[in-house]
């Protein structure tokens, strides 16, 4: 790596650590209510004291120094990175600031932004390893269908774990590390270090929410890092043909499969709204097994994230040795679902 590259992350660590540690001494020192997730009655609440949702906004500021630095130091600049970040930042930020935006009002507007943005970037995914869908992704309108569709998933996804300390924060972190260095191995080493550094930002944020959380991703940080997964994961697929494009759905399988299990749970068996939060996820139902166990809310919260960041990584770790792999990677991505849903059940039969 190159000297100014060294001292430009040594510098980006201190900014965080240190942007990190000023917002919370001042709005801890002020107690402003803004920002403040004092609402323990929520389905996806298992916190039991006020904390701030700073981590959005920490993240978002500290990757703006980050792309602003790449712009200066190497004329390297992503238009569509900085489009979506703000965009979905701020549409989860104004949840943050306790304005009220209705499920499905807050759904359109996900829809709307992405069409806008997309046909504005004329942003795709280039191929698929699937001869009929890489057909059909040449026809303009089922390519926006397409990478609407991957986004949503993806930053819903995101949304729907991140209620546990370190959950989103570690499995978005294993992620950019692997897009980071798939992307230095094959020389993209502008987008490798925008994607290292990303990786040093959420370290130092999950200092601050790991185990014990003091301060909160909010829904601004949760759609900020679902929209950095999903736009940094289909450059990458685009960029590096070698890679199997089912090896990109492995590595996503965790986030798509959540909401995607979710949607037909709520949809057919359960016969209620898929759009609405219950607390039937898989990682709840493990917080409640944790909880029974050794009666201890916070133990059990970041036992949560340990336990199903650390399967996920043994369970990825194949596919990242067979990434170039198509017929391995396509169907393990199948196994991986199949074992998702009997995990859940399994793990919803020792509830009842």
């Amino acid at each position: 790596m190159e000297l100014n590259n060294i001292i430009f992350s040594s510098s980006l660590i201190l900014f965080v650590f240190f942007i990190s540690k000023f917002f919370l001494h001042f709005f801890n020192k002020t107690e402003f209510k803004i920002l403040k997730d004092d609402q323990f009655n929520k389905p996806q609440a298992f916190h039991e004291n006020s904390t701030y949702r700073l981590g959005g906004l920490i993240i978002f500021l500290s990757l703006s120094f980050v792309i602003f630095y790449l712009f200066v130091s190497k004329k390297y600049f992503i238009s569509e990175y900085i489009s979506f970040c703000i965009l979905f930042f701020f549409l989860g930020f104004f949840d943050d600031l306790k304005i009220d935006i209705k499920p499905k009002f807050r759904l359109f507007l996900m829809i709307i932004f992405l069409i806008f943005l997309i046909i504005f970037h004329e942003f795709k995914i280039e191929r698929i390893s699937l001869e009929y869908l890489d057909h059909l992704i040449k026809i303009d309108i089922f390519a926006l269908f397409f990478v609407c569709l991957c986004f949503l998933f993806i930053i819903n996804g995101s949304n729907l774990i991140d209620g546990f300390n370190g959950l989103l924060s570690i499995h978005s972190l294993i992620i950019f590390g692997i897009l980071s260095l798939i992307n230095l191995i094959h020389g993209n080493y502008n987008f490798a270090y925008l994607l290292f550094n990303l990786c040093l930002i959420i370290i130092i944020f999950i200092k601050f929410n790991f185990p014990k959380a003091q301060m909160f991703l909010g829904d601004g940080g949760a759609y900020l890092i679902g929209a950095l997964i999903a736009i940094s994961t289909i450059k990458t697929n685009n960029l590096i043909p070698s890679i199997s494009s089912f090896f990109f759905c492995i590595i996503l399988f965790y986030l798509f499969f959540e909401v995607f299990f979710s949607f037909l749970r709520k949809l057919i068996k359960e016969k209620t709204s898929p759009i609405h939060p219950d607390k039937k996820h898989l990682h709840m139902l493990l917080y409640k097994i944790l909880l029974k166990k050794n009666n201890n809310k916070l133990k059990s919260n970041y036992l949560v994230s340990i336990i199903i960041n650390i399967v996920y990584l043994i369970l990825i770790t194949p596919a990242i040795l067979m990434m170039d792999n198509g017929l391995f990677c396509k169907y393990y991505s199948i196994v991986l679902f199949v074992m998702y849903i009997f995990s859940y059940k399994i793990t919803d039969a020792k509830i009842k």
